[in-house]
């Protein structure tokens, strides 16, 4: 079942979004934050984002707080999460 993202520009379906366009926006850097996954090369992480998301926080509150932060970095970040979910699934069915 598709994950839709209600945006002021439409709706856009999660597993319609490319892995190429997340990884342009996800980055792994071995001396930043611990070589966790962060957006753009910028020091906020995937989890920081899906922390601030999970807690209730809505994509305007985050872009608020940090305005550096596009709507497509936090669909990046709910692709990207949902990637990673798909390849640890995958590799237990395995």
């Amino acid at each position: 079942m598709p994950i839709n993202w209600n945006l002021a520009h439409g709706t856009i379906n999660f597993l319609q979004i490319s892995l190429e366009f997340d990884m342009n926006r996800i980055t792994l850097e071995p001396g930043k934050r611990g070589g966790r996954p962060c957006i753009r090369g910028l020091r906020i992480t995937v989890y920081d984002v899906l922390s601030m998301l999970s807690s209730g926080m809505s994509q305007q509150e985050i872009q608020d707080d940090f305005p550096e932060l596009t709507a497509e970095d936090i669909l990046a970040v709910l692709a990207y999460a949902a990637d990673r979910e798909h390849q640890v699934v995958s590799l237990r069915a395995q």
